[in-house]
C-alpha cells in the first residue's frame, strides 16, 4: 500500500455531516466570522486526519501519525468546535439532561481521561486497529464526543458557569492527569504495541522504538502547549479580575 495515498471512509461523511448541521444551525443562531472559523478549521482538521494520507500513515505505518491523529480528535478539534458555539447555540444544546449532566466539569474531565487511557491500553489499541471498520471507528468518535465535552465548560457558561479561577485550575487537572500517557509511551525502554512492531514495512527510517518513543515525545509537548496557553489565558484572567474587584471593594483614597 502506497504509505501517502488518500482515504475515503465513513469518518468523513459523519464529519461533512457535522459541518452541515453547524452550517443549519448559523441560520437561527448566527455567529461572529471568529466562531465559524473556529469551527471551518475544527472540520479542516478532522477531515485531515480521516481522508490524506495522515490517516494512511497512522493506520498502516507509524504510531507517531496514530496519535497525531488521537490528539487532533481528543483535544484541538473538540476545542475548536466548543469555541464555534455562540452561547445561544449553546443554550440550546445544553437543554436536554443528559447533556447538561455530561458536561458537567465532575463528570466531563474523569470521562475524558478515562478514555483516553483506555484506549492506549495496548491490547485495545492493537484491538482497535486490527478492526478498522468497527472498533477504531467508535474508538474515534469517543475522543471527539469526550473531548467536546471536556472542554464545554472550559468555554461556555451554560449549563455549568465556571469562575475564572475554577477554569484555570480545570485545565490545569486535565494536563497534570492525562500527561502520563505520552509521558509513558516516551519513556518505556520496549514498544508495547504489537500492531506497529508487526508492521511490514517502516517509512522516515523509523524502528518500532524509536517510534514509539517520538509519538509519546510530541504528545507530552503538544499538550504541554496547548493545555498552557488555555491555562495562561484564563488564569491572567482571573488575576485582572481580582485586581479590579480589589479596586472596587478599596478604592485608592483621594487626595
Amino acid at each position: 500500500m502506497d504509505p501517502y495515498a488518500w482515504s475515503w471512509n465513513p469518518e468523513a461523511i459523519a464529519i461533512l455531516g457535522l459541518a452541515g448541521a453547524y452550517a443549519v444551525a448559523l441560520r437561527r443562531y448566527p455567529a461572529p466570522a471568529w466562531r465559524s472559523a473556529c469551527f471551518g478549521v475544527a472540520i479542516v482538521l478532522l477531515l485531515a486526519v480521516a481522508v490524506t494520507p495522515i490517516h494512511t500513515l497512522g493506520m498502516h505505518y507509524l504510531l507517531t501519525v496514530h496519535l497525531l491523529q488521537n490528539v487532533v480528535l481528543a483535544e484541538w478539534a473538540p476545542l475548536l468546535v466548543v469555541l464555534g458555539i455562540t452561547p445561544a447555540l449553546a443554550t440550546a444544546i445544553t437543554r436536554p439532561t443528559w447533556v447538561r449532566a455530561i458536561t458537567h466539569p465532575a463528570v466531563a474531565l474523569p470521562v475524558w481521561l478515562a478514555n483516553y487511557m483506555v484506549w492506549h491500553l495496548p491490547w485495545l489499541y492493537d484491538t482497535a486497529l486490527e478492526n478498522p471498520s468497527t472498533l477504531l471507528h467508535l474508538e474515534h468518535a469517543m475522543y471527539f464526543l469526550t473531548g467536546v465535552a471536556m472542554w464545554w465548560c472550559v468555554f461556555q457558561d451554560e449549563p455549568h458557569r465556571l469562575g475564572s479561577g475554577a477554569r484555570a485550575g480545570y485545565v490545569f487537572a486535565a494536563f497534570v492527569l492525562g500527561s502520563p500517557v505520552g509521558l509513558v509511551m516516551a519513556l518505556v525502554p520496549d514498544a508495547i504495541y504489537d500492531f506497529y512492531v508487526e508492521a511490514h514495512h517502516r517509512v522516515w527510517g523509523l524502528d518500532p522504538l524509536e517510534d514509539q518513543q517520538l509519538a509519546g515525545m510530541l504528545m507530552a509537548f503538544e499538550q504541554a502547549v496547548v493545555f498552557f496557553v488555555v491555562l495562561a489565558y484564563w488564569f491572567f484572567r482571573f488575576l485582572s479580575e481580582e485586581e479590579r474587584r480589589e479596586d472596587v471593594d478599596h478604592p485608592p483614597a483621594r487626595a
